[in-house]
């Protein structure tokens, strides 16, 4: 039973490129990958009761088509909630604001911004705003817009994968 309920509610990932890096590392040669080995991630599904997501949650998500277009890949991304339904965000300088207000992000490394402006957007309703942690080389909401709610797949829970790396999220 438990083994049913593991494969049902949980989602495991391999973290393939340096977007979401410090938080979680990718193998080098890739560009922009710090580590030896990547991170593997456990996430819960995101229709599972009581796993709603909110500002600071780390999700994995299906690529909308536009953003398979303007990033040059498909599949599943792993990225930052920043941005909530009917909120208005924007960036300055690579500090990110919402509804007018600086979002504090401890998780954002100083050299990992990007540095770029970008005007202020309203997210429409049934949609986030997601972005990398890396955001130099992160392919993202700024790029392609908010992301939709039914493309959130599942939430990120634990680095379960080196062991050295071993955390809840």
């Amino acid at each position: 039973m438990l083994a049913v309920a593991f494969v049902t509610l949980l989602k495991l990932y391999r973290i393939p490129s340096s977007s979401m890096e410090p938080t979680f590392r990718c193998a080098r040669p890739a560009p922009g990958c710090t580590a030896d080995r990547s991170d593997r991630v456990a996430a819960l599904r995101v229709e599972w009761p009581f796993s709603g997501v909110g500002r600071g949650d780390i999700v994995a998500f299906d690529t909308p088509p536009r953003a398979r277009d303007l990033c040059g890949a498909g599949g599943t991304f792993v990225g930052r909630i920043v941005g909530l339904p009917g909120e208005t965000w924007a960036q300055r300088a690579g500090l990110v604001f919402v509804d007018g207000r600086e979002l504090e992000e401890t998780y954002v490394d100083d050299d990992r911004r990007d540095r770029q402006t970008y005007r202020a957007r309203r997210i429409p309703p049934g949609h986030y705003f997601v972005q990398g942690d890396n955001r130099s080389q992160s392919c993202d909401s700024r790029i392609w817009g908010p992301l939709p709610e039914g493309n959130l797949v599942a939430k990120a829970l634990l680095i379960y994968w080196p062991p050295s790396r071993i955390a809840l999220r």
